[in-house]
């Protein structure tokens, strides 16, 4: 069994997969995700640094639940995350529509391989003897 410190508040806990921080810092976490969630459900133009200060949640964290895509940015709103391939402003996800449509065909062409068509065999192969 793994044990580590927590990122968050330092304490030591069972790491049971990849896990950085403590149940119970993830647990205060999850709470303030759905204090920000109600929030922009209330005021939903508001900015990244409105929303950051009204909740006392540091932007990097708001810019990862839109990463996660778990929050969406408006459409008004001048701010956003960069996609990680073209560097693009995008509401949510890591990557901008057109960065995902490349990926996406990239991905499919590497699983297209091309079927290596065999000869058949003529008659004469065909009726030999074989040893096993």
């Amino acid at each position: 069994m793994n044990v580590t410190n927590c990122k968050t508040c330092g304490r030591l806990f069972n790491v049971l997969s990849t896990e950085k921080i403590c149940p119970d810092c993830k647990r205060k976490l999850e709470d303030k995700f759905q204090e920000v969630k109600e929030y922009l459900t209330e005021y939903p133009n508001a900015s990244v640094d409105e929303v950051s200060r009204e909740n006392d949640v540091t932007v990097k964290q708001i810019k990862q639940w839109v990463r996660e895509e778990r929050l969406i940015l408006s459409e008004g709103s001048m701010e956003g995350v960069e996609c990680e391939k073209c560097g693009k402003l995008i509401r949510t996800g890591r990557f901008c529509e057109k960065c995902k449509a490349k990926i996406s065909d990239n991905l499919m062409s590497a699983l297209d391989h091309p079927v290596i068509k065999t000869p058949k065999p003529t008659e004469k192969e065909r009726d030999r003897m074989r040893f096993l």
